[in-house]
């Protein structure tokens, strides 16, 4: 009987995976069914479409993001390479063109021989019988998957909603107004990479009171559906308007904080500001950072223009929110992303679980953000290939930051898990105290890139310091 890896899914974990699984010589089958069957946020059918932010986080080393993108650089992810190839200004973060990045992933994943792209949704598991399967179907698993999987699992599924943050075109910002910097100039272009609009404290209570009385589009019974509160949403994406609900200075000490930057018609720190983050190549549109909401458009449009810089602004895109989908990893998985056997509970140490030919990677595995569910699709790629091959599947040190979330997601407590970033505090301690907030990240990042250079070296079937391929 022939022999590969299905992998269900093209997002960012799925492509990363069947890119991984095929560098290792399996025969993939990667199935997709955009554009024939579309979500809710989708708006085309390009593989790994960004649909909410288009950072991927901070590119600096020392921090945990960027920490995590330099680990899977020198695995060869594939996504990483064309968003490095495709990336615009944005500080220190690395940001991308979403159009661009997508049609090129779109284009290296249908060119590799051994990968077959297969547009249509499948509604139930596929048989392990002809070879290792991958679920990396995100956050807006087709209602059919979702209930396959909670069978197959046999616990229910949790939720949390997402929010997308509205987008402008640049020509229509008040530049009079706003003004272009980053924070403690940090920025790569010489006039700053953010957009920048400044509010004083009456500006600023203006905009809050509008946000916090704006009407918002209720979410749909389906969303609502088997959540035992309700709307439950995911802390690390809050609307702006839940998170001002909270206390009235929560904006000006979250996505609206001015530290690092001065406003040049006043040369002081502004009371609060609004970034705005170059969102496509051309330096047209402009998406507002860290303003997901779920007001609803005609409101958004009153309450947006209230911000100093704004007035006359052009919305290509108005914020939307979104139920995601996730199982609950602690009780489900284990640290090679193989769904546990009967046999094993929820906190049981069942080592490599090679028996197991389904594994689940990005989000639907309880990893958040774009990085981590690259990361997520890398590990279920590489393993899908070795179960492939009757090799045993790997688990990644817990020192580097991929290995550190894998062990938080299997490790956290079943009765309340939700997802998290990547974070220093979900590393082992340091052997050292070092003082100091950028110190201690540089030396968690030295140990971790240690510690994967020694886990490659002991694996060099992984063929990782020469893989070339990946770079676009």
């Amino acid at each position: 009987m022939r022999r590969f890896v299905t992998v269900i899914g093209a997002g960012l974990a799925g492509c990363e995976a069947a890119w991984q699984a095929a560098r290792l010589g399996a025969e993939v089958r990667l199935y997709e069914m955009r554009p024939h069957r579309m979500t809710p946020a989708h708006t085309g059918g390009a593989l790994g479409e960004l649909v909410c932010s288009n950072s991927l986080g901070s590119d600096l080393v020392g921090r945990a993001p960027g920490l995590l993108k330099e680990e899977l650089r020198r695995l060869a992810s594939l996504v990483i390479a064309i968003a490095d190839a495709h990336r615009l200004p944005a500080g220190s973060a690395l940001a991308v063109d979403r159009e661009a990045f997508a049609a090129a992933l779109t284009a290296r994943i249908e060119s590799h021989p051994r990968i077959s792209l297969i547009r249509e949704e499948v509604t139930a598991i596929p048989s392990t019988n002809t070879g290792p399967v991958v679920l990396a179907t995100g956050p807006l698993t087709s209602p059919a998957m979702a209930q396959a999987l909670q069978a197959a699992g046999g616990h229910e599924n949790l939720y949390f909603y997402d929010a997308i943050a509205p987008i402008v075109e640049s020509d229509s910002i008040d530049m009079s107004i706003a003004f272009r910097a980053s924070r403690y100039d940090r920025g790569e272009s010489d006039e700053g990479d953010y957009i920048n609009c400044p509010m004083t404290e009456a500006e600023y209570n203006t905009f809050h009171g509008a946000l916090v009385s704006a009407e918002r589009i209720a979410l749909h019974d389906f969303e609502l559906a088997d959540t035992p509160e309700g709307a439950q949403f995911f802390e690390g994406c809050l609307p702006i308007e839940v998170l001002a609900t909270r206390d009235r200075m929560a904006l000006a000490f979250g996505p609206m904080r001015p530290v690092g930057l001065f406003d040049p018609r006043t040369g002081r720190r502004p009371f609060a500001v609004v970034q705005l983050r170059q969102d496509n190549a051309a330096g047209t549109l402009y998406n507002l950072v860290g303003f997901q909401t779920n007001l609803k458009y005609g409101e958004q449009d009153r309450v947006l223009r209230t911000i100093p810089g704004l007035a006359r602004a052009r919305f290509v895109r108005y914020g939307s929110m979104h139920r995601n989908t996730y199982v609950n990893a602690p009780a489900l998985l284990l640290p090679t992303l193989q769904m546990r056997s009967t046999e094993h509970a929820a906190g049981d140490d069942p080592g490599s679980g090679a028996e197991s030919l389904l594994l689940l990677a990005g989000q639907i595995a309880g990893l958040e953000g774009y990085v981590g569910n690259v990361a997520g699709g890398w590990l279920a790629g590489v393993n899908a290939a070795r179960l492939l091959q009757n090799e045993a599947p790997l688990t990644a040190p817990t020192e580097t930051m991929m290995g550190a979330l894998m062990h938080y997601i299997i490790r956290a407590d079943p009765r309340n898990f939700q997802p998290m970033k990547a974070n220093f505090g979900l590393m082992p301690p340091l052997e050292d105290k070092v003082r100091g907030k950028r110190s201690r990240g540089e030396a968690y990042a030295a140990r971790a890139l240690a510690s994967l250079a020694g886990w490659s070296y002991a694996h060099p079937e992984l063929g990782i310091r020469a893989a070339e391929e990946a770079q676009p």
